[in-house]
C-alpha cells in the first residue's frame, strides 16, 4: 500500500503505540499475528484503555469510513514498553452481550479488547499529527497533535486536507513502523481464559 493512500485526506487512521505486551517481545507478537492472519484469514491485535473503546469509539469510527468506501489503517509506532498482563482470551464479542469462541488459530494475550486486522506488514513513514483530527467521541474535532500526548497512546484519527496552522514551534510527526488494515467488526471485547 502506498503511503500516500494511507494518509490521503479524508482517510481514517487508527494510531497506536506498540511494544512488548504480556511478556512477549514485539518481534514475537508480529510473527504470531502474521501466522494468525495466514491460518485464520484475520488476526486480533489486543489492547486496553478506553481512548479506543470498541463500541463507543472504534466501531462507529470504522463504520463511518467504511461507509465512504475507505480502508481503515492501523498505523503503529514502536516504543519501549513493559506490559506484564497474562492469560489468553477465550471469547470475543462485538457488542459485549453476545459472545463466541475465538478461533483456535488466534491468541489474544493480556488484553481487554482487540482490533480485528489483516494485511499486517512493516511500513515506515511519518504520520503528520497536525494534519489529523479526532472524528468521534468526546474529543471530536481535537487536533491529533494536541490529543496524542502524555498517557494517550492510541487514537481514531481522520486525515485533513492540510496541516492546521498553530503557534507550535514544530509540526508533530510520528514515525510509523507497522501497518495493518482493520476489517469488520473492527474492534471486539474479550473475556475468559483458555
Amino acid at each position: 500500500m502506498a503511503v500516500n493512500e494511507i494518509i490521503r485526506p479524508g482517510s481514517g487512521v487508527l494510531f497506536m503505540k506498540i511494544g512488548t505486551h504480556a511478556n512477549e517481545s514485539l518481534a514475537d507478537i508480529i510473527a504470531r499475528k502474521t501466522r494468525e492472519i495466514r491460518d485464520a484469514g484475520f488476526g486480533m491485535w489486543g489492547y486496553g484503555g478506553n481512548t479506543c473503546h470498541p463500541a463507543s469509539m472504534v466501531q462507529p469510527f470504522a463504520r463511518t469510513f467504511a461507509g465512504r468506501g475507505r480502508t481503515i489503517h492501523l498505523c503503529m509506532e514502536e516504543m519501549n514498553s513493559n506490559h506484564f498482563g497474562e492469560g489468553v482470551a477465550r471469547e470475543y464479542s462485538v457488542d459485549g452481550t453476545t459472545w463466541q469462541e475465538i478461533p483456535e488459530a488466534i491468541e489474544v494475550r493480556g488484553s481487554r479488547y482487540a482490533l480485528v486486522i489483516e494485511d499486517l506488514h512493516e511500513e515506515k513513514f511519518q504520520l503528520p499529527l497536525d494534519q489529523t483530527r479526532v472524528p468521534v467521541g468526546p474529543s471530536t474535532g481535537r487536533l491529533g497533535s494536541r490529543y496524542i500526548q502524555g498517557r494517550v497512546d492510541k487514537a481514531c484519527l481522520e486525515v485533513l486536507e492540510a496541516p492546521e496552522l498553530s503557534n507550535d514551534a514544530d509540526p508533530r510527526m510520528i514515525g510509523i513502523d507497522m501497518v495493518a488494515t482493520l476489517r469488520d467488526p473492527y474492534a471486539v471485547f474479550l473475556r475468559g481464559e483458555r
